[in-house]
């Protein structure tokens, strides 16, 4: 437990270098969740009668809106006095400061949730696919990419969670505290898909059912394991002892029960 506990110490962040340009463990999980979440996808896909050619295709429009998205939404929601970035958006993508290559950091899963939804209703406008079952499409593949993505936080040693004396918890720069991303993994990525695949065995009937047990169950799982994670240093509790993660995700709650309750419905008018 030991070991454990100060793997920071043992750790290198980065996996290997490729003629000096360093590769990061982070960055082989979040290829690791795409790669996944698309697998996922294809092999779903195909139980709800889509083709492959069609996963594909959508998989790079999703992308497109989901990288836009968590970006644009890290400094809306996660950067405080943001207006120069508003007001110059390119720079929000400048992997450079003052001259030297630093990459894109910050991105934000709720930013991605919204530029996901953009880009998935433009998608079905043009290609006038069934949006509801690609939905569900979505639901079930997500949370299996997601797993990676938050273990790529916790290897990239970022996102740390609060200060804690429970014998799991991790030395962060010399204080204890919880591997909340970890937290994360388990809860918002495994629980939740093994909760909507068991749901999609037994009890799925209608068609856009699943999305919306997917948008509470992020919720939820977001907002109980916020309580672990420390708040970002930027911004703080927002209000009371609420982070801006728990607010967010009290949105995709209700909208998850509004979108579950009205696809229920539409079954049996």
């Amino acid at each position: 437990m030991e070991y454990w506990q100060h793997i920071y110490s043992h750790f290198n962040p980065v996996a290997f270098s490729i003629f000096g340009f360093k590769i990061h463990w982070y960055a082989l999980m979040y290829i690791t969740a795409l790669i996944v979440g698309y697998l996922a996808a294809v092999k779903f896909g195909e139980k709800f009668g889509f083709d492959k050619k069609v996963i594909d295709e959508y998989f790079i429009w999703a992308e497109i809106g989901i990288i836009l998205g968590a970006r644009i939404g890290y400094f809306i929601f996660y950067v405080p006095n943001n207006s120069y970035y508003l007001f110059h958006p390119w720079e929000m993508f400048n992997p450079f400061v003052d001259g030297k290559l630093v990459g894109i950091r910050g991105m934000s899963y709720h930013g991605a949730v919204i530029g996901f939804i953009i880009s998935t209703l433009i998608f079905w406008k043009v290609k006038k696919i069934d949006l509801w079952k690609l939905m569900d499409v979505v639901a079930l593949s997500v949370p299996l990419g997601y797993i990676f993505g938050r273990i790529g936080n916790f290897l990239n040693q970022e996102l740390f969670g609060r200060v804690t004396d429970v014998p799991w918890g991790i030395y962060v720069n010399g204080v204890l505290r919880h591997p909340s991303q970890l937290y994360e993994a388990f809860f918002e990525g495994l629980v939740t898909f093994l909760i909507i695949y068991f749901y999609y065995n037994k009890w799925y009937k209608c068609k856009g059912e699943l999305i919306g047990l997917y948008l509470f169950l992020y919720g939820v799982f977001r907002s109980f394991c916020e309580m672990f994670r420390e708040p970002d240093p930027q911004l703080g509790f927002i209000f009371m002892h609420f982070t801006m993660g728990e607010i967010l995700s009290s949105f995709m709650i209700v909208g998850g029960i509004l979108l579950y309750i009205i696809r229920r419905k539409s079954c049996k008018s």
